[in-house]
């Protein structure tokens, strides 16, 4: 069973919290490969993406943190082409997604790659954060319980849940099923509804959690995710 995991980090003016993102990935996973996906970022996304592709450590392939970092551009943006895009970079068995405004805070990697054996994604915990402050977990934040659920169905939206801030998916069975490109937001929740009529599974664990850094005011609380 292999443990090596790519990891997909879409971006847009993001400079607030990507270095946060890219070192918590560092901190979980050993060696990852890392795609940013930059939708033509304007402030210093790139300069700090590129203090991890110039350090020499993370350079030396002898060195338990050294991690292959690339950045794709990504024009006529929508959620699931940058994420399809990412996926076509991305070369080991088993990839994740994470926001570039969440951070790692909990991961049981060889727990969860055994799920990926079962179900084709397995999504984690979040932890709404505005300023500094941990926001209440409502709206679709409720969603974020403290057990394992296998195919989450949402009454608040009338529809299956998966949410794209952290998960981790079978990379081939994604590559086959990519993200609708045509949609603005929510490639998730509609990916998770034809998982369930294609008759597969996808779990969520709490033991997968991250920070959740809100950048734009109102977000947390109007419920959009």
């Amino acid at each position: 069973m292999s443990n090596k995991i790519s990891v997909i980090i879409r971006s847009r003016n993001e400079d607030r919290w990507i270095g946060h993102a890219i070192q918590s990935v560092l901190d979980f996973i050993y060696k990852p490969e890392i795609i940013i996906v930059d939708n033509n970022s304007t402030d210093e996304t790139e300069n700090i993406v590129r203090h991890f592709t110039q350090d020499p450590l993370l350079n030396d392939k002898k060195n338990k943190q050294y991690t292959k970092i690339k950045i794709i551009k990504i024009d006529n943006y929508t959620p699931g082409k940058a994420l399809n895009m990412g996926v076509k970079k991305c070369s080991n068995p088993h990839l994740m997604i994470i926001s570039a405004h969440c951070v790692l805070k909990k991961l049981n990697l060889k727990k969860h790659v055994q799920d990926l054996k079962k179900h084709v994604c397995v999504f984690g915990n979040n932890t709404p954060i505005w300023n500094g402050k941990k926001i209440t977990k409502r709206y679709i934040w409720s969603h974020f319980v403290n057990k394992r659920v296998v195919n989450m169905y949402s009454e608040m939206e009338k529809r299956h849940f998966i949410h794209n801030s952290i998960a981790m998916y079978d990379r081939k069975y994604l590559s086959k099923n990519p993200f609708d490109e045509h949609l603005p937001g929510k490639e998730d929740r509609y990916w998770a509804n034809d998982v369930v009529k294609k008759g597969k599974s996808f779990l969520y664990d709490p033991d997968m959690e991250a920070d959740h850094h809100y950048t734009e005011k109102g977000n947390t609380w109007k419920g959009i995710g």
